[in-house]
């Protein structure tokens, strides 16, 4: 008898270790996963400020539209890969578009979307002062041939402040390889200093008295 007892304590005793040891390892392994995402998100915001610095660095002295706004087109194109970047500025009722050499991000070259962009659908984008998908852009008045967009993914980034946008980048490529989204912290990190840069470099309007 005092054998059966011994026998159904130690089962006891070795039932309640194996649950204190699934505790403490699923207590381990929780703990692993947050050091885990915690170094994920600590190299994405240094991947981010060392993108930001580069950048910068990059257009220091810079003090020509077309010269910073093609230094800034390589630069976005070495943080996101291969794509099709356009800078629509705006003014006076009007607007500028820049746009350089391009290996148009793998689409077909009658696929530009910047053919696409009347003077109405760049006021309404910088009104709108947000970031815009392609469908964005279709609710605001974008036309083009529905076979386009079924080939391309992309969107615009405004420029300037938060209440005032002075234009903003069109980005687009081959749906076939997709813009990641998550890449996007390291060109809104460059926003700010960019726009201040295109109004260092804006021509001034001659004012009479």
């Amino acid at each position: 008898m005092d054998c059966q007892i011994r026998n159904r304590r130690l089962r006891l005793l070795i039932s309640k270790l194996n649950k204190e040891r699934k505790t403490q390892a699923n207590k381990l392994d929780i703990l692993c996963n947050d050091i885990i995402l915690a170094q994920k998100d600590f190299i994405d915001k240094f991947d981010t400020v060392s993108f930001a610095a580069q950048f910068y660095k990059s257009i220091l002295g810079k003090n020509n539209l077309n010269s910073l706004l093609y230094e800034a087109s390589k630069l976005i194109k070495d943080e996101i890969g291969d794509a099709n970047i356009s800078f629509f500025l705006s003014g006076h009722g009007n607007f500028q578009m820049h746009i350089f050499e391009s290996s148009l991000g793998g689409i077909s070259e009658s696929h530009n979307l910047e053919d696409c962009f009347t003077a109405e659908l760049v006021g309404e984008v910088c009104e709108s002062n947000k970031l815009c998908t392609l469908a964005d852009l279709l609710s605001i008045g974008l036309q083009c041939n529905p076979s386009m967009l079924n080939d391309i993914t992309g969107f615009t980034i405004p420029l300037g402040e938060i209440s005032k946008a002075l234009g903003f980048v069109l980005i687009y490529r081959s749906i076939k390889n997709q813009l990641d989204y998550k890449r996007l912290s390291g060109i809104f990190a460059i926003v700010p200093g960019l726009s201040r840069a295109i109004e260092l470099c804006k021509p001034k309007v001659q004012t009479t008295d």
